[in-house]
């Protein structure tokens, strides 16, 4: 199994390593591809609207292609975040927001509807559980199937000062975790196919940003009797 981690975070604090330990439950080491964010993609999207005619046109497009051709050949997707503000990281929100041309409404991905995701969020006291949506809620909307989320409380400023007991229920919980998502296949249900029937609606009636969005469901053959989570062809940049 392909795994992918994107951290909302350069440092290695309790995110990165319940993100870590989750990953190494499912799958081996060799199988995992790891980004850090501001690190690996530190730009803010422009509003410039350049991705939505050609993806390519993106200014930030090099950076941002490294991290999502992995995600795209992925089985599983990995999201880490410390709360920050009872929120997702300020690095997050930005790749969300470079990515927003992957939401159902816009050019998703055929791939992303066959997909499992598990999105992790820690804090010192409260807070994960917003910082989880911010990030689920995108996830959705790329047409990801399957995501399972994992909030915890640790109670300390970093992984060092985690106390042994915290350690000992992460442990429990993760291979809980990493189990169900190793054996539960990804299968898209009446949310996703709502939000997409939905969208498809909107290209057919031209709502959409740009008459290239439009093109690019006909390409795929989704205004017809094609539909993504039947189609396992990645869908082209």
């Amino acid at each position: 199994m392909k795994i992918v981690l994107i951290h909302g975070q350069n440092h290695q604090g309790s995110s990165y390593h319940i993100g870590r330990i989750i990953a190494e439950k499912v799958g081996s080491k060799n199988e995992i591809s790891e980004f850090f964010l501001p690190r690996d993609l530190a730009h803010f999207c422009l509003g410039c609207y350049q991705c939505v005619e050609e993806e390519q046109h993106c200014p930030f497009y090099k950076e941002k292609n490294k991290i999502m051709s992995e995600v795209e050949k992925a089985d599983l997707l990995i999201l880490t975040t410390p709360t920050y503000c009872l929120r997702a990281s300020a690095p997050m929100k930005t790749f969300i927001d470079l990515t927003f041309t992957y939401w159902m409404n816009h050019k998703p991905k055929a791939a992303m509807f066959q997909k499992k995701a598990v999105v992790v969020s820690t804090a010192a006291g409260t807070g994960t559980k917003s910082a989880i949506k911010d990030i689920t809620t995108a996830l959705t909307y790329w047409g990801i199937p399957n995501i399972e989320r994992y909030g915890i409380s640790v109670q300390a400023m970093n992984w060092e000062q985690v106390s042994a007991n915290k350690k000992l229920k992460i442990d429990k919980e993760t291979t809980a975790l990493a189990n169900k998502v190793k054996y539960k296949k990804a299968k898209v249900g009446i949310k996703t196919k709502a939000i997409f029937y939905m969208m498809r609606f909107m290209q057919k009636k031209d709502w959409s940003a740009s008459p290239a969005e439009k093109d690019y469901w006909k390409q795929q053959g989704w205004l017809d009797k094609e539909r993504p989570w039947k189609n396992k062809k990645v869908s082209p940049h």
